[in-house]
């Protein structure tokens, strides 16, 4: 039986992909699925580079502006909400088009991973949560070092919640994550970057741009609105600025930071991306 046909857009920040994806949404007739896990949030504009409604230039965008920054969204989130929008865009004739820089979300959606489906348990990820990440990371490598290597140190959230599906099921999580057939017929691309050094650059760009945008107002904005909640404190671009606004580096400082956090950022991305041989990245 034919699988219906599916554009997968990935890479690291800064690479080009949003404008790439919606030249293809105008070739082929597509609707474009974000699959960003930063871009769900309402209000995180700036530091996450969210395309404006001019950049989408009449393609509709799914997943962008859903949930409050209070709302810890999940993988398992995002496929449930994006599944049955690639159905209605496959209903209507329509190419769809995912497209974006989380790694996970592209294995849960497109690719053969299969999430356990354990319920969040609100106590122990409060437990979790209140934890250093260097202690819990050490318990993942204690506890499951195949799955240690491939969850960075720095993403808490993702250590939390492989943590909490280990503790409950009481196993590995790389035996917990199960197999599934894949469901579509899916075109990987990925932007063409020259170098490491033409990214590296495009990121420092990107930044500078942010703050000629407002990035600083930005912050303020949403720390008055929401004040200091996970989301926000641990969102690149914010994170740095509010070390400024709390006086504890200069702008100069934090603008180099971000830099800094972005390149490195980038970096995991690209070896999340590399591991999917029909991705073609040389940089």
């Amino acid at each position: 039986m034919t699988k219906p046909k599916v554009i997968a857009v990935a890479g690291p920040t800064a690479s080009g992909k949003t404008a790439l994806a919606i030249d293809l949404a105008q070739k082929h007739n597509g609707e474009i699925i974000s699959a960003d896990s930063r871009l769900v949030y309402k209000g995180f504009n700036i530091a996450t580079a969210k395309p404006t409604k001019e950049e989408m230039q009449g393609i509709p965008h799914y997943l962008i502006d859903i949930v409050e920054p209070e709302v810890d969204y999940s993988v398992g989130d995002f496929y449930k909400a994006a599944k049955p929008i690639i159905g209605d865009i496959l209903n209507r004739g329509k190419l769809p088009i995912v497209v974006g820089g989380t790694g996970l979300y592209f294995r849960i959606l497109l690719e053969d991973f299969d999430l356990p489906q354990i319920e969040p348990n609100p106590e122990l990820r409060a437990e979790l949560e209140a934890t250093p990440v260097e202690v819990l990371y050490n318990e993942l490598k204690e506890k499951d070092p195949i799955t240690a290597q491939k969850v960075h140190i720095n993403n808490k959230v993702r250590i939390v919640r492989v943590l909490e599906i280990m503790r409950t099921l009481n196993i590995p999580f790389y035996q917990a994550a199960g197999k599934k057939e894949v469901e579509y017929d899916v075109n990987w691309i990925s932007p063409s970057v020259s170098s490491r050094e033409e990214l590296y650059n495009r990121i420092n760009l990107r930044v500078d741009k942010m703050l000629d945008l407002g990035l600083i107002d930005e912050t303020k904005s949403l720390l008055e609105k929401h004040g200091r909640i996970k989301n926000f404190v641990n969102t690149i671009g914010y994170c740095e600025i509010l070390e400024y606004l709390d006086g504890k580096i200069t702008l100069d400082e934090a603008i180099e930071k971000i830099k800094q956090n972005t390149r490195r950022y980038a970096k995991r991305q690209l070896t999340w991306f590399r591991r999917n041989p029909e991705l073609n990245m040389n940089y």
